[in-house]
């Protein structure tokens, strides 16, 4: 196994950080002897996906980890599904606004994540970092990017691992939530397990 993959997006709706970034950019370049590709990408609906598509083309990586943030939740949480919808509660940041509309005309309602998500929350948690399933990526860039990737890629039947994990807005003080540092080594032992699953 090669390299893996693994992107965050830049701070949007005015924001100035975003810890799904943060935690991409902290990894180390090599885990257990696979190097780390990381890859910023823009909050911006298709623009994000066909980013990593094209990286994908070019770097032939044996997995890809997506990561975004999801502010109101406190726990990592790889995300099971995506879905055919692009529904914005806000405008991306070249002022895309799509409303319920699918993705992919003509494509599947929803698509799994082909990443070891249960095995990635069970080691999180054995770990004491706080994880759970989600089974919902949102409306929003994060699963717009989710859906187009993974679309593409059994278009082209290419099976790499691939799917996408949330995380929390770190907390200040680790009290009711993660601190950014635990955010960073939670994500490291996600893409530990995606390698260690081959």
């Amino acid at each position: 196994m090669g390299k893996i993959l693994v992107t965050g997006f830049e701070p949007f709706d005015g924001g100035s950080f975003n810890p799904s970034l943060e935690a991409a950019m902290a990894l180390p370049d090599k885990i257990d002897g696979v190097d780390i590709i990381k890859l910023q990408l823009p909050v911006v609906f298709k623009k994000a996906a066909d980013m990593v598509l094209d990286v994908i083309g070019s770097e032939k990586p044996s997995a890809v980890v997506m990561l975004g943030v999801a502010g109101k939740r406190d726990k990592i949480t790889p995300e099971v599904i995506a879905v055919n919808i692009d529904d914005a509660r806000i405008a991306d940041n070249e002022g895309n606004k799509p409303l319920f509309q699918r993705i992919e005309e003509g494509g599947p309602d929803g698509i799994f994540s082909s990443l070891p998500v249960k095995k990635m929350v069970d080691t999180l948690n054995d770990k004491g970092f706080l994880s759970e399933l989600s089974y919902s990526a949102g409306s929003y860039v994060c699963n717009d990017l989710f859906y187009r990737v993974l679309f593409s890629l059994k278009e082209d039947n290419n099976l790499i691992p691939t799917g996408f994990i949330h995380v929390p807005m770190p907390d200040a003080d680790g009290e009711s939530g993660l601190l950014m540092d635990d955010i960073c080594k939670g994500i490291e032992v996600c893409v530990k397990t995606v390698i260690d699953d081959f």
